[in-house]
C-alpha cells in the first residue's frame, strides 16, 4: 500500500514539473533579448587599451596608444566577449549612422557626407541630388522594426540623421519611443553642465537638447547621458518590454574638453594638452559602458541582454600626423582618411551576463575572449538584431549586410563576401573625393579628376601590407584593373551618386 502512495506521488510530482516546464520553457524562448548599441563618436581602433590588432599568429599585441589609454571596462567586456580585428564603418560619422539604422551602404541610401545642419554641404564637385535630408518617416529602420515588434526603443545621445526642419532631425520619426538629447548637430557646443552643453555658453548652434535638468550644474555630458540612458532601462524594465537603446554618446569628438574626473590620469603625459582631453573623454566612456552593463545587472536583466560597441569611423584624436600615421597607428589615416585607419573601428559583442545555458544565449552563442580575424562592418547590425529578436523583414528591403552569429561564435561565415565599399564623392576633408573598395585581402581607392585630367589609383595587399606602405597600383596593373571592374559593379548595383565637374559626371574610369 506504501510503495502505491509513492508511486501516485511519484507519478503526481513528474507530472508537476511536466507541467511547470511545458509552461515555463515557453515563455523564456518568447522573451525577446534586450538590445544596447554603444555607439562612440570618432573613437578609432587604438583608441582604447584593448589591443584589436593581432601579430602574424593572430594573437593580440599592443602599440604605444594601447598603453597610454585607460579602458578597464573594455578590457572586461572584450574578455567576456568577442572583438573584431577588421571591422569598417564609414569614414565620417552620418554615412555610418545611417547604415547602422538601415543595413545599407552608404553608396545605396545616399548619405555619402556628413550632414551639416543649416545647408547643403555636397561640396564644390559633389554630386547635386546626394541625400542630404537623410532618414525620413518612410525609412525602414532597425528601431522602427523592432518597434513593431514589442520594443521599447530608446535614442540617447548624438542624432546627426538630418538637417534641421527634416523628419531625421528628430530620432522619433525613426523608429524610437524616447529620444533624449538627440537632434541634428554632430557635435556639443560644450561638455560642461555648468555651459548647458551650450546653451549657457553662447554656443546655441551646437547646443545639446533636452538636458535642462543639469544646467548649471558640475556634471559632464558623458555622466549625464549615461545617467538618463540607466533610467530609460529602468522605465523599460516597469513597463515590461524589451528594450533597444541606441547608446549615442556625444564623446570623444571635439571640441576637446577635458572630463576632470579623469584628467590627473594624463598630466604627467608628454602628449599635448588636447590630446590630454581626448584621453579622458575616452576613459569617461569607459565609466559609462562600466555603469551601464552594472545597471543592467542590477535589474537582473544581465543575462537577457546583449551588447555591440564600437566605433563610427576612424580615430579624431588630436595628435600629430606624420608621413600620414597618427592617432591609428600604426594604420595608416585617421578619420576622414581613404586609408584603413579611417574606417577600421574598435567592435566587441557580448552578452551583459554570459551564461551559454540559457535559451536566449543559445540562439546567439558568444565566444568568449574571442579574437575573430574575419570582415565585419556597420552593415550587419539589421540582419543580426531582426533575426534574434525573430522580426520577419519584408523582401522588398535591400540589406547589405551579413548575420554575424556564426562570426560572433569564433567561425568563419563562409557565405559573406568579404566586401566593404566606402564612398565619398565629396571634398574638404582629410580625403577628397574617393571611392575606396575592400575586397578580401585587397584593397582599392579611386581618387576621382575634380583638379586634374587624370584620375589616381591605390592598390593594397592588406593581408602581406597592414599598414599600407607599398602602392601596387603600378606594379601590378592586372590586379588593378581586376579590382576596379568589379568596383564598378558593386557601385552600379549601389545606385552610387558621382563627382561632377563643368555639368560632366565623373563615373570610373577602369584602366586598360
Amino acid at each position: 500500500m506504501r510503495f502505491k502512495n509513492n508511486l501516485k506521488f511519484t507519478f503526481y510530482t513528474l507530472f508537476l514539473l511536466l507541467l511547470a516546464t511545458s509552461c515555463t520553457s515557453p515563455k523564456e524562448e518568447e522573451t525577446p533579448p534586450n538590445i544596447i548599441v554603444f555607439l562612440v563618436d570618432d573613437m578609432g581602433l587604438m583608441d582604447s587599451s584593448v589591443p584589436f590588432l593581432t601579430d602574424a599568429n593572430g594573437n593580440p599585441k599592443k602599440y604605444p596608444l594601447n598603453d597610454y589609454y585607460r579602458t578597464p571596462n573594455m578590457e572586461k567586456l572584450a574578455k567576456q566577449g568577442v572583438r573584431f580585428t577588421n571591422f569598417y564603418a564609414h569614414s565620417v560619422c552620418s554615412p555610418s549612422r545611417t547604415s547602422i539604422l538601415t543595413g545599407q551602404n552608404s553608396a545605396r541610401h545616399g548619405v555619402t557626407n556628413w550632414i551639416n545642419s543649416e545647408s547643403n554641404n555636397k561640396t564644390k564637385f559633389g554630386p547635386k541630388d546626394w541625400n542630404w535630408k537623410g532618414l525620413t518617416k518612410e525609412s525602414v529602420t532597425l528601431p522602427k522594426v523592432l518597434q513593431k515588434a514589442g520594443y521599447k526603443t530608446i535614442h540617447v545621445g548624438k542624432a546627426h540623421f538630418g538637417p534641421h526642419n527634416s523628419d531625421g532631425e528628430d530620432p522619433l520619426n525613426l523608429g524610437f519611443d524616447v529620444n533624449i538629447a538627440g537632434s541634428s548637430i554632430g557635435h556639443p557646443g560644450s561638455y560642461y553642465g555648468k555651459d548647458g552643453f551650450g546653451n549657457i555658453a553662447g554656443q546655441k548652434s551646437r547646443a545639446v537638447p533636452g538636458l535642462e535638468k543639469y544646467h548649471g550644474k558640475d556634471i559632464f555630458l558623458t555622466e549625464a547621458l549615461t545617467l538618463e540612458a540607466n533610467s530609460a532601462i529602468s522605465q523599460a524594465k516597469k513597463e515590461g518590454k524589451p528594450f533597444f537603446l541606441n547608446m549615442a554618446h556625444y564623446a570623444v569628438h571635439a571640441p576637446f574638453h577635458s572630463d576632470p574626473r579623469f584628467s590627473d590620469n594624463y598630466k604627467d603625459s608628454d602628449k599635448s594638452k588636447r590630446a590630454q582631453a581626448y584621453a579622458t573623454l575616452v576613459e569617461g566612456i569607459d565609466k559609462s559602458l562600466g555603469d551601464i552593463i552594472q545597471h543592467v545587472k542590477d535589474l537582473g536583466l544581465g543575462e537577457n541582454t546583449l551588447i555591440l560597441f564600437l566605433g563610427d569611423n576612424g580615430s579624431d584624436a588630436p595628435l600629430p600626423i606624420e608621413n600620414d600615421y597618427s592617432s591609428s597607428s600604426p594604420l595608416k589615416g585617421k578619420k576622414g582618411n581613404h586609408w584603413e585607419g579611417g574606417m577600421r573601428v574598435p567592435f566587441i559583442a557580448s552578452w551583459v551576463t554570459p551564461n551559454k545555458n540559457t535559451t536566449i544565449q543559445g540562439k546567439l552563442p558568444i565566444e568568449q575572449n574571442g579574437i575573430q580575424k574575419q570582415i565585419g562592418t556597420i552593415l550587419d547590425f539589421f540582419p543580426t538584431l531582426s533575426q534574434l529578436a525573430n522580426v520577419e523583414i519584408s523582401e522588398d528591403v535591400v540589406l547589405d549586410g551579413f548575420n554575424l552569429k556564426e562570426q560572433f561564435s569564433g567561425k568563419v561565415n563562409q557565405k559573406r563576401d568579404e566586401e566593404f565599399l566606402n564612398h565619398f564623392p565629396h571634398g574638404v576633408h582629410r580625403s577628397d573625393y574617393f571611392t575606396s573598395f575592400v575586397k578580401a585581402d585587397w584593397k582599392v581607392m579611386y581618387h576621382y579628376p575634380v583638379d586634374n585630367e587624370e584620375p589616381k589609383y591605390e592598390l593594397f595587399n592588406l593581408k602581406q601590407d597592414p599598414f599600407e606602405t607599398e602602392n601596387l597600383a603600378d606594379k601590378n596593373p592586372g590586379k588593378l584593373k581586376e579590382m576596379m571592374l568589379i568596383l564598378k559593379n558593386v557601385m552600379k548595383e549601389n545606385g552610387a551618386k558621382y563627382p561632377e565637374k563643368d555639368g560632366v559626371i565623373l563615373e570610373l574610369i577602369v584602366p586598360e
